[in-house]
């Protein structure tokens, strides 16, 4: 089982890619960021509070002040209770919902960049990156979003706030306190640096466990076939067992930092018992200072601790992140503004050379012309190059040598919007996606009218069924809804390339799913649906090449013959065989 090289992965986003990718949408939502900053801190500052008043409340009581003092005291705590409850639940809400918007915005971004990638770049890094990427890593992030961040941003202005009380009660008691901050930083600079990559680590091989199952699911059948079920069992109980020890790895070293964390803690604690007690001896404070600062310090221990202890799922996260924002950050190339239109809807190919490893070529130099208007069928024995001329020719790849000209203009220069309303492919491999179905074929055309639906699957003979479904055209399909045939599904997207109305049709072997008894109506489906336009078909049946205006005969990525179906079939050489096997079956 082949497994993805290391340069032909996805790429991941360094720390300053993004970082430089989320500030412009925090800029964007400046006036956000400034509210949910100020909720916040009032949440923090109604959380210091009582401690700082439970110092005053000792020095009262030490004083034998009345009650009307204690019962006073006693209403700020809870005031300041429930306004810190609010406004810590409020800043939770605000930095949810917008974590969420800008999540929402990363999300769209990268199935964009993703869509966008050709299709040999996303075969040679593994769907099963990808998938990861846009499903576990997403989740990972939208998880980290709701309910660590909110507690992050909390607990930093608590325990700034806090120091700054410390201070203001007497800076000595507050240096004091200081003293447990370089045992932190301390702690935070062993972990640090040893925990990015661990994590990094773990997502990387929750993707690789993810490709070998992904892979195993998709080959089922293959796998069947073949009774290879138990090595593919194996390949994926051996990803998942290397996933699992990375991840006991995380946790020996994150448990080693807790330790590190709590002599922090304790020496704080200690400095500061210590210095409270002989500024009280010195008359410089009172007990109630004292108290009041050693119980702001304690108070520190859960924003702190909550701050430390999250950086394992913060550096999940920003694992998970960095790897999305590496997929958006894919150099595509920009959309040409304006440009040459093509002169007509011929198509050529001119010395087109391509390989998927870089290594070997599967096309050696093939020059191709169509002219506008024709309809050329490519034929060949499997393996011949012909399914990969089809998307050079559609722009689904782009040839490592050579060029594609559509009514003489390059792809290039047309840019993708341009090119997808000039050239549309259809494959054997055709997806009904789930809605209804009118839906489903506004894909090709969002603002298609119910008549104009219905005239394209009335050109394609998918009319009649269409009616006699449920719900007609409002009849959900796709998974949870009603099934179609693989005929059916190829007529729906013919009938979509009628709605499209590209001058320039690639059908890769788009009847080949239908079987013999469909195959005759798939067939007429498909010249009526390209009927008027220049058409590079994939001939599946040699019945296609019959009807075609010249026949070339691929072989070895070269062609080896061209011309009329009746010429070459008086010609005996290899196409006159093919057709001779193919009447003979």
């Amino acid at each position: 089982m082949s497994t993805p090289r290391e340069q032909d992965l996805l790429p991941i986003a360094t720390g300053g890619e993004t970082w430089r990718w989320i500030r412009p949408r925090l800029r964007e939502r400046r006036g956000a960021v400034v509210v949910t900053l100020l909720v916040g801190l009032l949440g923090a500052t109604a959380s210091v509070v009582p401690a700082y008043v439970m110092g005053i409340l000792v020095d009262r009581v030490r004083e034998q002040s009345g009650t009307s003092v204690i019962v006073g005291i006693a209403v700020t705590i809870t005031l300041s209770a429930l306004v810190g409850g609010v406004a810590t639940g409020v800043t939770s809400y605000l930095v949810a919902r917008l974590g969420g918007q800008i999540l929402a915005d990363l999300r769209e971004r990268t199935v964009a960049s993703a869509l966008a990638l050709p299709l040999t770049r996303l075969e040679r890094a593994g769907r099963g990156d990808l998938l990861s990427r846009v499903s576990a890593d997403a989740a990972e992030v939208t998880r980290a979003v709701s309910d660590v961040v909110p507690g992050v941003i909390a607990s930093i202005l608590l325990g700034a706030l806090s120091l700054a009380a410390m201070i203001g009660l007497d800076w000595r008691l507050g240096l004091a306190g200081a003293v447990s901050v370089p045992l932190y930083v301390l702690a935070l600079r062993w972990y640090l640096p040893r925990a990015a990559p661990h994590y990094a680590r773990q997502r990387a091989s929750v993707a690789r466990s993810s490709q070998r199952l992904v892979e195993s699911m998709q080959g089922v059948r293959t796998v069947h076939a073949y009774r290879v079920e138990d090595e593919h069992l194996r390949a994926v109980g051996t990803a998942s067992r290397d996933s699992s020890e990375v991840s006991v790895g995380v946790l020996d070293l994150f448990t080693r930092f807790v330790g590190r964390v709590n002599r922090a803690e304790f020496c704080g604690l200690t400095a500061i018992l210590a210095a409270g007690f002989l500024l009280v001896r010195a008359d410089a404070v009172t007990v109630g200072e004292a108290a009041a600062a050693a119980v702001l310090f304690h108070r520190l221990f859960n924003p702190i601790g909550m701050l430390l202890f999250v950086f394992d799922e913060v550096q999940a996260a920003g694992a998970s992140l960095a790897r999305l924002v590496g997929v958006v950050r894919l150099e595509t190339a920009p959309e040409p503004e304006g440009g040459p239109a093509p002169a007509d809807a011929s198509l050529d190919l001119v010395d087109v050379r391509f390989s998927y490893d870089g290594a070997a070529e599967v096309l050696h130099g093939v020059t191709l012309r169509v002219p506008a208007g024709t309809r050329v069928a490519l034929v060949g024995s499997t393996g011949a190059g012909k399914s990969t001329l089809a998307a050079i020719a559609a722009g689904s790849l782009r040839p490592g040598g050579g060029s594609v000209l559509i009514g003489g203009v390059s792809p290039s220069s047309l840019g993708t919007a341009r090119l997808r309303r000039h050239v549309a492919i259809i494959t054997q491999e055709t997806h009904v996606f789930a809605g209804p179905l009118i839906e489903d074929l506004r894909l090709a055309r969002p603002g298609a009218t119910a008549e104009q639906v219905s005239s394209a699957l009335e050109t394609v003979g998918a009319l009649p069924w269409v009616l006699a479904l449920p719900d007609g055209l409002d009849t959900v399909v796709g998974e949870g809804g009603h099934e179609v045939t693989a005929a059916q599904a190829q007529q729906l997207a013919l009938a979509r390339l009628v709605l499209a109305d590209p001058a320039v049709a690639v059908l890769d072997e788009a009847t080949a799913e239908a079987g013999s008894m469909g195959a005759r109506v798939l067939e007429d489906s498909a010249a009526a649906a390209t009927r008027g336009r220049t058409t590079l078909v994939v001939a599946h049946r040699l019945t296609q090449a019959v009807t075609a205006d010249r026949v070339v005969v691929l072989e070895h990525g070269r062609i080896v013959e061209e011309g009329p179906h009746d010429h070459l079939v008086a010609a005996g050489g290899r196409y006159a065989r093919l057709w001779e096997a193919w009447e003979t079956r």
